[in-house]
């Protein structure tokens, strides 16, 4: 039997819709071989500014799934490993060379910076936020998650089960978050672009999502999918562009079934999201300077560095 074809892990930001032209077709790839099927991308230019609007359609995360979602017991990190038999991970890349992001946190401190950009509408997005608070969850405490889910049909994998970053706040003594959600998951109806916008990012962010979202740091990116969400940087050490978990695995499940599993090693979508969050894991250590060392030296993460050929 053939094996089903897996998406394309990313999507570029929407443009204005275009007479004629649906706003949600994406790049489907074969698994293994590479072979394109049917591509049109949705496009948008990058806003500037570092003022937000009033947040649209927020629902705070339920506080027992935040819970499961930030407390994964340390065995099944170590359990898990990268072993995800089921579920294809995308790695995040190693970028030599590059000059370390830095940025203040609330307390003042300067620390290496987890950047990521994305939209609520996204559910390539959507996806890749699982694993993104399952790792950063190793190194601090997070507030203020926000219930999500991609946009509604006839876009692909609609409704994805997700959260938002759009209210939340990030603490931790060894790295810091910024987190951009570009649009809402909400039709515009001012013909200007495909979904209300939230959050703006600020000329540095643009600065670093022209320079690294693109074929010169991205290996494989096609040049013309330059700018695709969701874009992650590691301290500027790790950077990737796409999720690296497919939104398939998702479709049909709550938040809560997921966040339930999660402490089942023996799950296939826990064992891609474990896998995906070990791979975070093993790039904020590197960072870090390889702490919590408790956290750094686990079997799961030293899998995940042996994987990534770190040190």
């Amino acid at each position: 039997m053939a094996k089903k074809p897996a998406p394309k892990n990313s999507q570029k930001k929407p443009q204005p819709p275009v007479a004629g032209r649906p706003a949600g077709l994406f790049t489907w790839i074969v698994v293994g071989t590479l072979v394109a099927v049917i591509a049109v991308l949705v496009v948008v230019k990058v806003s500037t500014g570092t003022s937000s609007t009033s947040p649209t359609g927020f629902q705070a995360a339920s506080p027992a799934v935040v819970a499961e979602l930030t407390g994964v017991p340390a065995s099944v990190f170590d359990s898990v490993g990268v072993n995800s038999p089921a579920i294809t991970i995308s790695k995040p890349n190693l970028a030599t060379g590059q000059t370390m992001l830095t940025s203040k946190g609330a307390d003042g401190v300067t620390r290496p910076t987890y950047f990521y950009l994305g939209s609520e509408y996204c559910p390539f997005c959507g996806a890749q936020r699982w694993p993104t608070i399952v790792a950063l969850s190793r190194f601090g405490t997070w507030s203020g998650l926000g219930a999500s889910h991609s946009a509604e049909a006839p876009e692909a994998f609609p409704n994805t089960p997700t959260f938002t970053f759009q209210k939340a706040t990030y603490t931790s003594s060894y790295i810091n978050f910024k987190g951009v959600e570009e649009f809402t998951n909400i039709r515009s109806t001012d013909g200007k672009t495909p979904y209300v916008p939230l959050m703006k990012l600020s000329k540095a962010d643009v600065a670093l999502v022209r320079k690294y979202d693109t074929a010169t740091y991205i290996p494989g990116m096609p040049a013309q999918d330059s700018g695709s969400i969701p874009f992650i940087s590691i301290g500027n050490q790790f950077l990737s562009a796409g999720s690296s978990i497919t939104p398939d695995a998702l479709q049909g499940l709550s938040r809560s079934d997921i966040a339930a599993a999660l402490s089942d090693p023996t799950n296939f979508l826990t064992q891609g999201i474990i896998t995906a969050a070990n791979y975070q894991t093993a790039a904020i250590c590197k960072v870090t300077g390889q702490q919590p060392a408790a956290v750094c030296t686990s079997s799961g993460v030293v899998a995940a560095k042996k994987a990534l050929g770190l040190k």
